[in-house]
């Protein structure tokens, strides 16, 4: 939000109870100051699923009527945290919340939050997101601090696809708006996994005001899963080439250059799973198409790697268990797989997370002088197709 003043939307549009405490069903108790500076198009908190002990951040927490109503949800032992660019609205939040003992606010931006990797359960904003230049920096700063499984609720306003350009300045919201599509893309690129944006009020003119939800992938402690980055081909191949040693991951014998790798497969649905000490790889995911057919477009195959030494963990299966999510977030009904039929600990996995076997191929390709045959494995989405 750097250089930009936090008005979300015009006067009359407030007037007509839109927007700020508009949006909440009981706000006894709070501090009259925190209720005369909301102005939000939501209530966060509401949906956050909040539970007692957790901590939780609100991006340009305001005068601070989400922290101190977040703050009541996450009980003594839990904490809120209000994040603000405004010195005056820190101030005034921490006045507002001068008897409230499990609270603290920050001075900073909301694109670069001064808060550690995985310091939060939660991650809430009210109306605030689409003011900032930089939305894609945001939503990677607010994955950055959520722990694994962490969620993410966000108030926000979005737009159609063909929104009239005038809806959007009357309502004063003109700083950068997203589309539906654009902010899915976003959260997709940012790490984000199970989507979903609901629609809560029409604007008109294309213009609405929504509840975004979505989740960091969950894993084991001391780890994360995040999208593949090109700075990763190093160790990606490296576990590509030790699961190729195995003679259990493919035909192959070595493994391809990074520009082979990345012209193979698709540009999303990739993930690496990354010790968080020591920022080594653990393993990856990631898609190919099926086929060029448009009508096919539903339909991806996938490999996933475990580095040898740290196998029997439970990483494949977060790895893939996140690369589901993020496919049927994607819109893909169908994903492949071919697994050779000795490999018992991948068909396992496999299996338990809803592959079913649809047949074999016998002799697909020769492995060190040895025909071998692969189990053809699918999995249809429950979501998406059906």
């Amino acid at each position: 939000m750097t250089g930009r003043s936090v008005i979300d939307c015009a006067a009359d549009e407030f007037a007509r109870g839109c927007f700020g405490t508009a949006g909440y069903d009981d706000t006894s108790g709070l501090p009259q100051g925190a209720l005369l500076a909301s102005l939000g198009c939501g209530n966060p908190v509401a949906v956050a699923e909040l539970r007692a002990g957790q901590s939780v951040l609100d991006l340009g927490s305001g005068g601070g009527i989400d922290v101190l109503l977040a703050a009541r949800r996450v009980g003594p032992y839990g904490t809120a945290y209000g994040l603000d660019a405004s010195p005056d609205m820190i101030e005034l939040a921490r006045r507002n919340a001068a008897d409230v003992d499990n609270v603290a606010f920050l001075h900073g931006t909301i694109e670069d939050i001064p808060l550690p990797a995985h310091a939060v359960d939660a991650v809430i904003s009210n109306c605030v997101v689409n003011l900032s230049d930089d939305k894609a920096a945001v939503l990677g700063e607010a994955f950055r601090v959520l722990r694994p499984g962490g969620r993410l609720t966000i108030s926000d306003m979005v737009t159609d696809e063909n929104v009239d350009p005038a809806a959007v300045q009357r309502l004063g919201c003109d700083a950068g708006t997203l589309a539906l599509s654009d902010y899915r893309k976003l959260l997709r690129t940012s790490g984000f996994v199970n989507q979903a944006i609901t629609l809560t009020v029409d604007h008109g003119g294309g213009v609405h005001s929504a509840i975004v939800h979505a989740t960091k992938p969950a894993i084991g402690p001391g780890l994360e899963i995040r999208p593949m980055r090109d700075g990763d081909a190093g160790q990606v191949l490296a576990i590509y080439q030790k699961g190729l040693d195995t003679g259990q991951a493919g035909v192959e014998t070595t493994a391809p250059s990074w520009e082979g790798f990345t012209e193979s497969r698709l540009p999303y649905l990739r993930y690496v799973a990354v010790d968080t000490e020591t920022n080594d790889l653990v393993g990856w995911v990631a898609a190919s198409a099926a086929s060029n057919q448009p009508a096919h477009a539903g339909v991806i195959e996938h490999s996933v790697y475990v580095h040898p030494r740290h196998q029997a963990h439970g990483i494949g299966r977060a790895l893939l268990a996140a690369f589901i999510t993020a496919s049927e977030d994607a819109g893909i009904w169908t994903i492949q797989s071919s697994i050779f039929p000795d490999n018992a600990r991948s068909l396992s996995l496999h299996q338990a997370l809803g592959f079913r076997m649809v047949g074999a191929r016998e002799r697909i390709g020769r492995f060190h002088g040895s025909w071998r045959d692969v189990i053809m494995m699918e999995r249809r989405s429950r979501t998406v197709g059906s």
